[in-house]
């Protein structure tokens, strides 16, 4: 890691909030710098996972050469430490062969944790103890549980939604195996990022952004939504998995369960997804050297011309 700082290399960074619009101007800067892009989001790593996840397709990726999309089986785990040894490769690769490697997503905490350098805690799984809180959460409701970490780790209670329940039990799991909060260790010191970064992040007024999360739901269901959810059931993938965890795989998976109607599903991923992009930015606040870009009236060749100006303001390509 040491010699990685020393070395800086070099680096372009796409963020925001979801359906803001990063996808499409990535692909347009991406062809102009004759680069790569690198994915830096959670669930596009699952095989399957399409529809849901706004997924480049298969068109979009023949043009321009994308990495961690479609690594993993549905039923697999992934984490934070995994992409970033991952990106790690992929990032001193594309150096070697003189691209500038475009990451792009909007998994807050894996961007901030690649840029910044944490080490996180290796703490072994414990099976028991998280059957122990699982049938807690079940009796009580995840709040209670929540609550149990806030009494241990304020601090990390404090970042964490009561939905992303399989991050509380690991925080509570870290601790009780060594009395610890999770390790965030940095690498990079007095705010110096790991690598020599352009970090963009692309945002729109808040009703335009709503506006659009809406729409791409009813797009997103209109076209097949609910069958790609049916398939990855029916071929085996449990509900409990990290990947049907994701926003829209659980609403659906539960109306497919007849626990809920169709409407109703629809409804809460369109609240669920408004609520990740304000938890999103959120994050993002954290970053003090993003260089924003407000969208809300460009076109995508605009917007990726003036990601190019920056870019081209810290950087010479051809």
């Amino acid at each position: 890691m040491a010699e990685k700082i020393l070395k800086r290399q070099r680096v372009v960074v796409i963020l925001g909030p979801t359906a803001v619009g990063k996808t499409e101007a990535s692909l347009v800067v991406a062809k102009k710098l004759h680069t790569e892009i690198i994915s830096g989001d959670s669930m596009l790593v699952y095989k399957g996972l399409d529809i849901g996840t706004a997924k480049p397709d298969l068109a979009e990726r023949a043009t321009v050469k994308h990495h961690l999309i479609d690594i993993l089986a549905p039923q697999d785990a992934f984490n934070v430490t995994a992409f970033c040894e991952k990106a790690d490769i992929l990032i001193d690769t594309l150096n070697t062969q003189h691209k500038i490697p475009i990451i792009v997503g909007g998994t807050g905490l894996y961007l901030k944790s690649l840029l910044e350098g944490y080490k996180f805690n290796t703490a072994p799984e414990n099976p028991s103890l998280r059957l122990h809180l699982e049938t807690l959460a079940k009796e009580h409701g995840r709040e209670y549980v929540l609550a149990m970490l806030a009494k241990i780790d304020p601090d990390t209670a404090a970042r964490l939604h009561v939905n992303n329940f399989r991050r509380i039990i690991r925080a509570i799991e870290v601790y009780e195996y060594d009395k610890a909060t999770i390790s965030r260790d940095k690498f990079a010191v007095n705010n110096e990022l790991r690598y020599d970064a352009v970090v963009i992040g692309l945002n729109r007024q808040r009703s335009e952004l709503y506006t659009r999360i809406n729409e791409r739901v009813d797009i997103m269901i209109k076209n097949g939504w609910l069958a790609e959810v049916e398939t990855l059931l029916k071929s085996g993938v449990d509900r409990s998995s990290q990947s049907m965890q994701a926003i829209g795989y659980r609403q659906l998976a539960a109306c497919l369960a007849g626990e809920l109607p169709l409407s109703l599903a629809v409804d809460d991923i369109k609240k669920a997804t408004r609520h990740f992009a304000k938890r999103q930015l959120t994050w993002y606040r954290k970053m003090p050297y993003i260089n924003w870009l407000w969208v809300d009236k460009m076109t995508t060749e605009e917007l990726a011309d003036e990601i190019c100006k920056l870019i081209s303001q810290k950087f010479d390509y051809e």
